[in-house]
């Protein structure tokens, strides 16, 4: 069982508790009348539909789960009003490429490519607990490093 904190802001869980919600109130219904549905049809052995309805009720089922586990070890963010980087600051940092806005979130709300990253990724790791003025450098994947100054902590 995992007892891993889920760290989310109180948006993150509101979608995750409304995702799981319709999950359990509309999916489960829904995919519940299509494999009632497939089975009428006769022969399941060779049912196309029933087959992609068991699926599909595996994967809700699984998803059901997944939520639960992280809504029962949620840990609620709040901004922390610090001069030091932390869960829920928002960073502003200047590299080669300009200049970059993150939003330091926990790994079930992370979404790169809307600023917002995670504690645990490599750069989230590297801006914990850094304040403005410091520079920190990022080891990528491929192995080179990437150096960010941080301009601005909110």
């Amino acid at each position: 069982m995992n007892t891993k904190p889920t760290y989310l802001s109180r948006e993150g869980e509101t979608g995750l508790r409304q995702e799981l919600e319709n999950l359990v109130n509309v999916r489960r219904a829904e995919v519940a009348a299509r494999i009632h549905e497939a089975k009428q049809h006769g022969d399941l052995s060779e049912n196309a539909e029933y087959e992609e309805a068991k699926n599909e009720q595996a994967f809700v089922e699984g998803r059901i789960q997944t939520l639960e586990g992280m809504l029962k070890t949620a840990v609620i963010i709040e901004n922390p009003r610090s001069d030091h980087a932390a869960l829920g600051s928002t960073v502003v940092v200047e590299s080669l490429d300009g200049l970059e806005t993150f939003s330091i979130v926990g790994s079930a709300e992370a979404r790169p490519a809307d600023g917002k990253i995670s504690n645990e990724s490599p750069v989230g790791r590297a801006l914990l607990g850094r304040k403005a003025g410091e520079k920190v450098t990022v080891r990528l994947p491929n192995g080179s490093d990437f150096t960010y100054a941080i301009k601005k902590i909110s």
